[in-house]
C-alpha cells in the first residue's frame, strides 16, 4: 500500500432522519483504484451512506476525509453542517455521482448534458469539454448520439449518457447510486459493461447495487451493510465464497432465490 491518503475516507459515520437513526457508525476507505460495492438489503442504508460521502446529506457525527482533507464542520448533531462551500463544491466535484433516475437534463442534447457541469461549474474552455464530452460518450458506446435528447434514448442509453457526464468532470472517484436497477435486464447489460470497463480502467469507484454478479466480478472490497451497520465485508471471494455472518447467508440466499 502507497503512503497516499485514501481518496475517500468515512470514519464511525452516524446519520438520522428524525428519530429514525440510518447509520449507527459506519467505517468506509477508498484507495486510488480501488472498486467499493455496497450491498444489502432496501432500507440498509447503503444510498445514505453514499449520499453523505458526497456531502448531499448532512451527518450528524464522524469524519469524511477526501484525499486526506477533513471535511469542516459546524455545529453539532442535527445542526451539524458543513462550514465550508468551498470545500464541499471542490469535493462534490471530484466525487462524480451517477444516479438510479439517470437525472438528464430533457431540453439539452446529450452533448450539452455532458457538456454542461465542466462549464458552468469548473469554468473550462468550451472547446476542450466538448471534444473531453465526445470522448467519453464514444468511450460508453453512444458517440453518435450527441445531437439527440435523452427522451430519444432507451434507459440504458440515457444511464451511459449520465455516466460519460460523470467522467467529463476529470473526477477523482465515481459513485454509483444502484445504476441499474431502474432498467430492464438487456439494457442492466450494457451499463454493466461500461462500468466494469471502468473498473478495469483502474478507476476509483463505490457503487450501491443490488446486483450480486456484478459486485462479485469487479469490486476489490465488498461491504455489507444491515440496519445502519457493516454486518460483514471483506473481498468478494470470502463475502460471496464464504460468507461468515447468518445475515449475510440469508441475504445471498434471497437474492440467489429471487
Amino acid at each position: 500500500m502507497s503512503d497516499t491518503p485514501p481518496v475517500i475516507q468515512i470514519k464511525n459515520l452516524h446519520k438520522s432522519f428524525g428519530q429514525l437513526e440510518v447509520l449507527k457508525g459506519v467505517d468506509i476507505t477508498a484507495h486510488r483504484g480501488d472498486v467499493v460495492s455496497l450491498i444489502g438489503s432496501s432500507g440498509s442504508g447503503k444510498s445514505t451512506l453514499l449520499r453523505c460521502c458526497n456531502l448531499l446529506e448532512d451527518s450528524q457525527q464522524g469524519e469524511i476525509l477526501f484525499k486526506g482533507e477533513p471535511v469542516a464542520w459546524k455545529g453539532e448533531h442535527h445542526g451539524r453542517r458543513p462550514a465550508d462551500p468551498k470545500q464541499v463544491l471542490r469535493i462534490r466535484t471530484n466525487l462524480s455521482m451517477v444516479f438510479q433516475q439517470f437525472n438528464l437534463w430533457a431540453h439539452m442534447t446529450i452533448l450539452q448534458n455532458v457538456m454542461e457541469a465542466p462549464v458552468t461549474v469548473l469554468g473550462r474552455d468550451k472547446a476542450e469539454v466538448e471534444e473531453s464530452a465526445r470522448k467519453y460518450l464514444h468511450q460508453v458506446g453512444i458517440g453518435d448520439k450527441c445531437d439527440v435528447y435523452p427522451a430519444q434514448l432507451s434507459g440504458g442509453q440515457q444511464q451511459r449518457a449520465a455516466i460519460a457526464r460523470g467522467l467529463c468532470m476529470e473526477p477523482e472517484a465515481l459513485l454509483f447510486d444502484e445504476p441499474t436497477s431502474a432498467l430492464d435486464p438487456e439494457l442492466e447489460q450494457e451499463v454493466i459493461k461500461v462500468i466494469k470497463d471502468l473498473a478495469a480502467e483502474g478507476r476509483t469507484m463505490i457503487i450501491v447495487t443490488h446486483d450480486m454478479k456484478m459486485a462479485a466480478d469487479i469490486s476489490s472490497h465488498v461491504v455489507f451493510l444491515h440496519q445502519g451497520l457493516i454486518e460483514e465485508e471483506g473481498s468478494p471471494d470470502a463475502l460471496f465464497g464464504a460468507p461468515k455472518s447468518e445475515r449475510l447467508q440469508g441475504f445471498l440466499s434471497a437474492t440467489q432465490a429471487a
